[in-house]
């Protein structure tokens, strides 16, 4: 073999051990999201207010986490939740509380049951931030898989 055929086999050898020992994405993770919007909010509201849900949940341990941001609320964040299940269209009660800082971003974990978990991955929970305007919803969206 010559030469540079044995280095590059060493090469590439290397490159696999060492790819071997990274930490791969996890296939237990499935990432979900949300656009909130006051048209969503039911019924309806007036607001130029807009968001944005980043979800990911972990079937394995039902761990979820969420980052969201928005912008233009008529006020600061008196109320952040998770709601569920609920269709689009419909009301439900608040299933996981979002608690510390409301300011954008809102992160956040909690850990699921694992019928919550089926709900979530179902689209049947949304998302919701009220204000002291909205104090029924400035801004809602459903909770969706991501494609």
């Amino acid at each position: 073999m010559p030469f540079y055929h044995k280095k590059l086999t060493s090469i590439l050898l290397v490159s696999l051990l060492a790819l071997s020992g990274c930490d791969m994405p996890s296939t237990d993770t499935t990432k979900l999201t949300s656009t909130l919007s006051a048209a969503n909010e039911v019924p309806p509201i007036n607001s130029k207010a807009t968001g944005e849900a980043d979800v990911h949940i972990n079937v394995k341990d039902y761990k979820l986490s969420w980052t969201i941001k928005y912008s233009d609320l008529s006020g600061i964040v008196t109320g952040a939740h998770f709601h569920g299940p609920a269709k689009v269209g419909e009301n439900a009660d608040v299933v996981v509380p979002i608690n510390g800082d409301l300011s954008s971003p809102i992160k956040g974990e909690a850990t699921l049951t694992a019928e919550q978990t089926a709900e979530l991955l179902e689209g049947k929970w949304y998302v919701n931030l009220h204000t002291a305007t909205h104090p029924n919803g400035e801004i809602r969206g459903q909770v969706v898989t991501k494609k």
